[in-house]
């Protein structure tokens, strides 16, 4: 397997990659908050002066720092962090506590810069789910370029960089108020021609290798522990989203912060025989939940500052306006950037989620129409459409998310449509999770039992047991709860023993019962931490009965993706292969590095402001061990319970390694292209 050991060299080349024009701590003479200020288009640098225009406010910073040092202490993961087991000691090694420490004590020029360290040092993690965001930068505006990128295994077996063959049918569509600036920006009998770009073959960029600018990404992207995947996110791929079929333009064509001015490609077009070089600016594109400002002063108050939401708020307090009830919206800023399909308020609260953050919002750029599938199945819905291959016998479960709406409408959904595919003559099943950054996981418990049916590995339990973190504050909360029954007579709280199960029996916890105390303690990579016992999801019995009998052979399923399957997606994949002896496909990715099947397992994922809810409804705020409220519009993601593998059950499934069956090069003719890839999939491993 290919490693890229993260060092300080390494780091400047890849910004040096990155990045072109002025520095992040380029100043502007006038108010550069007020020049962008009711514009949805403008250039990367003229945003950037914004940005490095704001000062470090020494008490904001050590807010931030704090909050995030006390909310760490609820993440499973921080010591297995600091030095990975392999596969992946080369990617996660990470001392969070000492960067933490360094940050707080090193001098900034802007707040911008302070936030794109801490930004990247929790990206160090590769964990999607323990990820720092702040909504005054991240994804505020977006940089796009209009041609993403795919990386395409030619007939003679060698594999190059192109631009994407839809590339400029996706561009025209989403940016069509700003496709002339490039057009007008391409050199000499080019100017006008960016159609003529689809499909060429790009020999360098920036005046190296494509090689060198994927690695690049792959150091700061963040997200996966993989380096297959950390490669495969610079390029441009599809996912089925809750209204239709979406595109993802892929790192390198779409950039969370304003780094990147232009881009400089020696490009080879279909039907030329000399190469050419063209530069193509970005362009920042003002994001949706952007609020309007007129200067400086007013872009700070607007966007940066803590909203409704930010923090948590004390379940009992009926002088709060923010108190929760089971119709109130869920205002929280994480819902932006998690990487999964909106959730209905009161299955936010009900069901137990497990999905990825991701700085970078998930859009509706759509999938051309020429690459999306023909007419679904009865029973499509959301996030699952049903489709039935040329064979005849090859059902299709193209599964965006594993959350959507309604639970119940969604368990329903799943049932309903993939027994269509069987009444229709279905023998055999492809689950494309492409993109999937998870949801609701006892939902991936419940697929994972419809199909199968009940079994050893499907009941009780379809899923990985798990355990939670034993931390000092953590076992105060469950104190608090077990002493007063008015702090949570809804049962609503994460540390309500009520909530969860022994995995033995899958029986939940007496209501007295204190499941911290006594904790189970273990020394990770030299440091000593605690644990809960171990836990069941509980997911089962479901309250909708599923078959009394499989759907399909597990045999005979295949489950897809460009291994950005995170969370409960990889609940779901890892059970079903390693389980049930399910096939698994990477689509694309580099030779010669090991491609698996997904990443960022987890076993239960949250964020500072439920985390912070717990403190205040135990009434524990004023402990010392107690996290501040975020002063600033910012979000923490832990991984709030650890999964435990299967082919070793003493150790976390995350750090467990899971190889792809097949690794599906890319080729021009089904790249981006649902149908193709799945009748292609079908012929290799089924039919």
């Amino acid at each position: 397997m290919a490693k890229i050991r993260l060092t300080t060299s390494l780091i400047l080349a890849a910004l040096a990659t990155l990045c072109s024009g002025e520095s992040p701590s380029a100043r502007a003479t006038s108010d550069p908050c007020a020049a962008i200020a009711g514009k949805k288009w403008v250039a990367p640098k003229d945003v950037r002066a914004c940005f490095t225009s704001l000062k470090v406010d020494p008490d904001v910073k050590a807010n931030i720092v704090e909050v995030v040092n006390k909310t760490l202490a609820f993440h499973t993961s921080v010591n297995y962090e600091l030095l990975a087991p392999q596969p992946f000691t080369a990617d996660v090694h990470e001392n969070l506590l000492a960067d933490l420490a360094r940050i707080s004590h090193q001098q900034y020029n802007s707040d911008f810069d302070l936030h794109v360290d801490l930004s990247r040092t929790l990206k160090r993690l590769d964990d999607g789910h323990c990820v720092y965001i702040n909504s005054c930068f991240d994804s505020l505006f977006l940089s796009f370029l209009p041609i993403p990128v795919v990386l395409l295994t030619e007939n003679d077996g060698t594999q190059n960089v192109r631009i994407a063959p839809e590339a400029f049918n996706v561009s025209s569509v989403e940016f069509a108020d700003e496709i002339q600036v490039w057009q007008d920006a391409l050199p000499g009998a080019l100017k006008g021609q960016l159609a003529s770009l689809s499909g060429a073959k790009v020999l360098s960029i920036n005046g190296a290798t494509p090689n060198v600018a994927i690695d690049a990404n792959a150091l700061i992207t963040g997200s996966f522990q993989p380096l297959g995947t950390r490669q495969n996110s610079f390029f441009s791929s599809y996912q089925r989203g809750a209204s239709g079929w979406n595109y993802i333009m892929g790192n390198f064509a779409q950039q969370s912060l304003p780094l990147t001015d232009s881009a400089t490609l020696t490009i080879l077009r279909i039907g030329q025989r000399r190469p050419e070089t063209i530069t193509l600016p970005y362009r920042s594109r003002i994001g949706s939940t952007a609020v309007p400002w007129t200067d400086s002063a007013s872009f700070l108050q607007n966007n940066c500052v803590a909203i409704d939401g930010t923090n948590g708020v004390n379940l009992n307090d009926p002088s709060n306006p923010l108190r929760r009830r089971e119709d109130d919206p869920v205002v929280n800023p994480a819902t932006t950037f998690r990487q999964q399909a909106p959730v209905s308020p009161a299955d936010a609260r009900k069901h137990a989620m497990n999905a990825i953050l991701d700085t970078t919002p998930l859009l509706d750029v759509a999938l051309p129409p020429t690459l999306v599938p023909g007419a679904p199945v009865a029973g499509s819905s959301g996030v699952s459409e049903f489709h039935i291959l040329a064979d005849k016998k090859t059902g299709v479960l193209a599964l965006g998310s594993f959350s959507d709406s309604s639970f119940d409408k969604f368990e329903q959904t799943l049932l309903t449509g993939l027994q269509n595919l069987k009444a229709g003559g279905a023998t055999q099943l492809i689950v494309d999770v492409t993109n999937n950054g998870g949801g609701f996981i006892c939902i991936a418990h419940w697929l994972h039992r419809i199909i199968v049916g009940p079994k050893p590995t499907s009941a009780p339990q379809a899923g990985l047991n798990t355990t939670a973190r034993a931390a000092p504050l953590a076992q105060l909360i469950v104190k608090s709860i077990l002493s007063n029954p008015k702090i949570d007579p809804n049962d609503n709280l994460l540390y309500n023993p009520i909530n969860w199960a022994f995995p033995e029996n899958n029986t939940f916890f007496p209501a007295d019962f204190d499941w911290l105390d006594p904790a189970v303690h273990k020394v990770i990579n030299g440091r000593p931490d605690a644990f809960s016992l171990t836990l069941s999801d509980g997911c089962q019995p479901f309250d909708m009965n599923p078959p009394d009998e499989a759907l399909f052979d597990p045999h005979k399923v295949v489950i897809v993706s460009n291994g950005r399957c995170a969370s409960s997606c990889s609940l779901f994949s890892i059970t079903m292969a390693k389980e049930e002896g399910a096939k698994t496909v990477v689509l694309g990715g580099r030779k010669g590095v090991e491609q698996r099947y997904c990443g960022t397992v987890g076993g239960q994922s949250t964020d500072f402001s439920t985390i912070d809810t717990e403190v205040k409804t135990a009434l524990l705020k004023n402990s010392s061990l107690a996290p501040p409220d975020f002063k600033t519009n910012s979000v923490q993601g832990i991984t709030w319970r650890l999964g435990f593998g299967i082919d070793d059950p003493t150790q976390p499934e995350e750090w467990q390694d899971h190889p792809a069956d097949l690794n599906l090069p890319l080729t021009a003719d089904i790249v981006n292209n649902p149908t193709a890839i799945w009748t292609e999939v079908a012929k290799r491993l089924l039919n």
